[in-house]
This record gives C-alpha cells, sequence and structure tokens, in this order.
C-alpha cells in the first residue's frame, strides 16, 4: 500500500541522539512525530499528538523506579528503544525509551491522528468505519490495537534502525498549540506536569466511536 503525500517524502528517521535527552525533552519533541508501523508490508502510520513522560528513578509512577526489571530492561537499555507493557489484562501501551547516559525513563505514546492504513486501523480495533477515523487511536490501549502492537511483536525493537517494523520519523511538522498538564490514571506523581499534548488529541477522542471486544493476541 503506498504512502499518503503527508508521509511519502522528506521524512527523517529519529536518531539515537534525539532519545538521548531527559524524558521530558523527548516527549515534548515528539509531538507532530509520525509514528510508523510496518505490518506485513503494510505501512500504517499516524502523527503523534499526545504523550506522557516518566522520568524513572525519581519518578514514583515510573516502570524503572523500582530498578532493573526482566519486565522494564528497555528503560535501561539503548534510548530509542520501545518498551511496551500489559495493563488491565486487555490493553498494551507502547513507550520509547529516552534517557540521558546511564540513566532510565521513557515517553508513554498515547495518542496519534491516523493518517495511512485507516482501514485496517478499523479493523483492528473492530471499530466500524461509520465512525470517524481519527477516532480509533485516542489513548495507548487504542493506539496499539491499531497498529498490532503486543509485548510479544514490539518489545524491545530499535526505533533508530531502517529495519525496524515500528519507527518514528520527522517530516518537519512542528506544532505550536502544545498544552502541558499532569499525567492522567496515577495515583503517584499524579500532579506533575508531564503530560504534553496537541489540539489534535481531542479529535482522536469520542463517545460515537464503537468499539467491540478487543482482539485477544
Amino acid at each position: 500500500m503506498s504512502a499518503s503525500p503527508q508521509t511519502r517524502h522528506t521524512n527523517k528517521l529519529l536518531t539515537r541522539a534525539f532519545y538521548s535527552r531527559s524524558p521530558e525533552t523527548v516527549a515534548r519533541a515528539l509531538l507532530g512525530k509520525l509514528l510508523i508501523r510496518d505490518l506485513h508490508g503494510e505501512r500504517l502510520t499516524g502523527r503523534i499528538t499526545e504523550v506522557e513522560a516518566y522520568l524513572g528513578l525519581t519518578d514514583p509512577a515510573s516502570h524503572a523506579y523500582r530498578g532493573l526489571t526482566p519486565n522494564n530492561f528497555p528503560l535501561f537499555g539503548p534510548p530509542g528503544h520501545t518498551h511496551v507493557y500489559f495493563i488491565y489484562g486487555m490493553y498494551y501501551c507502547l513507550n520509547a525509551a529516552a534517557h540521558l547516559p546511564g540513566e532510565a525513563g521513557g515517553v508513554l505514546i498515547r495518542a496519534i491522528t491516523p493518517i495511512d492504513g485507516i482501514e485496517t486501523m478499523a479493523h483492528l480495533r473492530r471499530v466500524s468505519l461509520n465512525a470517524r477515523p481519527k477516532l480509533l487511536t485516542g489513548g495507548p490501549g487504542r493506539l496499539c490495537q491499531a497498529l498490532d502492537i503486543t509485548r510479544k511483536n514490539s518489545n524491545d525493537l530499535d526505533l533508530t534502525s531502517p529495519n525496524s517494523p515500528i519507527q518514528i520519523a520527522d517530516d518537519g511538522t512542528h506544532p505550536t498549540d502544545i498544552q502541558i498538564t499532569p499525567r492522567i490514571g496515577l495515583s503517584k506523581a499524579a500532579d506533575r506536569p508531564l503530560r504534553f499534548l496537541t489540539s489534535e488529541t481531542t479529535k482522536t477522542r469520542s463517545p460515537k466511536a464503537h468499539i467491540k471486544t478487543p482482539v485477544k493476541k
């Protein structure tokens, strides 16, 4: 499937250096970037509109807070690797490891605006195409469903590799309407202003999207 004009040219794959900064800095910089998923030869693409930063060993809400474990090791490894975890016995969440040398941390990708592969996203989400396509990927669990991202198939991937099935690229878009709020759905460190979003985020959420039982992996 060919890419749309929005994603066909002038895309630059984000480098290791991009992710080798504080999670807060990387989170803000990820807004407007393209999240690209190669799924069995089809390109699924969306523009990142909402993220949250998790600061590692100094952040009680971070999966890295209690130190290195078999489940959170990507957050301590090379910046720019994926960290995928499972919540509520139902949903996966996608993070990008982001931290300074010798530290740990990451950025949770909470929402994208779909661009390429919308029909496939709707099929994976079991959402009717009668709903607006941009409503498919509001929230980290929905995003992973729409892109078929699971811990088994997507954990510890190198986002900076041109051969990776998941990449993040820069097409020159720089949002100017960035909002900063506390992170949501947390019981610890919930007051820290580490959630970053653009006005496009509101277009990915709607009660009109009729969601069926998630596909089991």
